[in-house]
This record gives structure tokens, sequence and C-alpha cells, in this order.
């Protein structure tokens, strides 16, 4: 029974593949637990920084830093954050999808972009479309350091002191739920003012020691370097959860196909047994 034995071979090739599909859905699941504590853990400290940078663009300094300086837009800086691998759904591909979006309306205002990435499906993806990539950070495994992107985002600082961007952008996948993956574009320089600031009279300042542009010149750089590596941290929480997600749907659609192939088998298997059976009934008749 030739077809029969396809069906058998196919059925048995499923079931490998699904016990690969279940095995990474129960990694993923492990690793997801562990970069959301990680991502809980710094998301407090990101968020203060934040709040006290944004504080700053409402205060009257004295010495007012060049990050919290609007200027002309001809040219943005983007910093991009991806995965390494692959395997986790559409949470690249949506990313990717918006980026574009942001790029094509940038390029419409005719500005320049100067991009730089964190991750190998981002590099992969964009060195394809022949951008601009001024540097990139891979391959930082499942908990990565501070240190191990310190360079790319020196680059596009360095490029905003010279002048070369007036504008510095984080592009990464925010962490909702576990079924929620959110695309999200976030301008770090120039310093947007918060919406509403009611606690503060209307002209204020903190007091620095030693001095303010000391003090500013390291908690601007601080900023930035929060904000990054928080995106790096949500971007990669975002990632096991999405795999654990693909993997359990591709196990389940597995199984589904499995009992479908298995249906085939049996009435294949049914239909050579009764034929075998009516080529004996015609034997003995003829005998």
């Amino acid at each position: 029974m030739a077809v029969g034995k396809e069906i058998r071979t196919k059925i048995t090739s499923i079931k490998n593949t699904q016990k690969i599909t279940r095995a990474m859905e129960m990694v993923a699941a492990s690793k997801m637990r562990k970069t959301q504590n990680r991502m809980q853990a710094t998301r407090p400290y990101a968020v203060k920084m934040a709040q006290i940078i944004k504080h700053l663009a409402h205060a009257n300094p004295e010495y007012r830093h060049p990050y919290l300086q609007e200027r002309t837009t001809r040219r943005v800086g983007v910093i991009i954050i991806s995965s390494d691998r692959g395997l986790c759904g559409g949470l690249n591909a949506n990313l990717f999808r918006k980026t574009i979006t942001r790029f094509k309306q940038w390029e419409k205002d005719g500005i320049g972009i100067e991009l730089c990435t964190i991750g190998s499906k981002a590099s992969g993806f964009f060195s394809n479309l022949g951008a601009n990539i001024s540097g990139q950070a891979l391959k930082l495994g499942d908990t990565p350091h501070l240190q191990d992107i310190i360079g790319v985002i020196k680059i596009m600082l360095d490029a905003y002191a010279e002048g070369k961007i007036d504008e510095l952008h984080v592009i990464y996948n925010e962490f909702i739920n576990t079924m929620t993956q959110q695309p999200t574009v976030q301008q770090l320089i120039p310093v947007r003012q918060a919406e509403q600031i009611e606690e503060f009279p209307e002209h204020w300042d903190y007091i620095y020691e030693p001095d303010a542009k000391e003090v500013l010149d390291n908690l601007m750089t601080r900023y930035i370097e929060s904000i990054v590596y928080q995106g790096l941290v949500e971007n990669n929480a975002c990632e096991q959860a999405a795999r654990m997600v693909a993997m359990k749907s591709a196990s389940d659609n597995a199984g589904k196909l499995i009992d479908e192939l298995q249906l085939v088998y049996n009435k294949a298997r049914q239909a050579a047994i009764t034929q075998e059976i009516s080529e004996i009934v015609a034997g003995a008749a003829a005998v």
C-alpha cells in the first residue's frame, strides 16, 4: 500500500516537527518570565529618568543643554531595535512595517535618515533595502548589558553634537502583555516637554552640584542610554512572548494536520482492505 506508506511518513515527519515546536514553546515560556522580570525591574528607573528630563524641558535653567534645544529638522537619526533570531511570529515584520511608514513620511517631507540597528533581523532587513547604516550591535543574547549598545548610542550622540542629525528617535516593540506587543517610535532628542506640569511654578529650576553643565551633560547621556536599554529589554520580553505564542500555534496546527492525515490514512487503509476482500471473493466465485 504505497499511498498508506507515504501518509505514514508524513505523519511521522509532522510529529517530529511538533516535538521541536513544543520544546521551543516551553523554552520561550521559561525565558519570557526572566525577561519580564528584568523589564519590570528596569522600567521604573527609565520612567523616572524620562520624567526628570521632561521637567527640565519646562524649566528655565541657567545652562540650556543642546539636547533641550529645538532645531530645524533636516536629517534624523534612528536606532531600530529588533530580535537576533526569528520564529517569533510577526513581531519583527510589524516593527519594520511601522518603521518603513515613518521613513516614507520623513522622505516625503524632505528629511534625510541616518540609521543604527540593534539586532540581526533589523541589520539584515535594512541592509537589503540599501539603507545607510552607521552602526550596529548584533548577537546580544537573552541577557543584554548596557555596554553592548554604548557604541551604537555614541555614534548617534556624536552625530547630533556635530550637527549631522537634528533629531534622534528609537524604534522598538513595547511589551503590553503576553499576547500584545506594540511597535513604538519615541523621540529622544530634542527632548519634548511634558504635556502638563502642575506641581511646579511658572519659573523654576533645579539646584545643581557641582555645576549645571557637568550635571546635565552626564544626566542627558544617562537618559539616552536608559531609554535605549529599556527599549532593548522590552523588545526581548516581546520576542520571547511572541515566540511562545507562535510555537504554540505551530504545535496546535501540527496536531490538526496529524489528525487530518490520520483520517486520510484510515480511509486509504480501509479502501485497500475492501479491495482485497473483493478480489478474494471474486476469485473464489470464479473457482
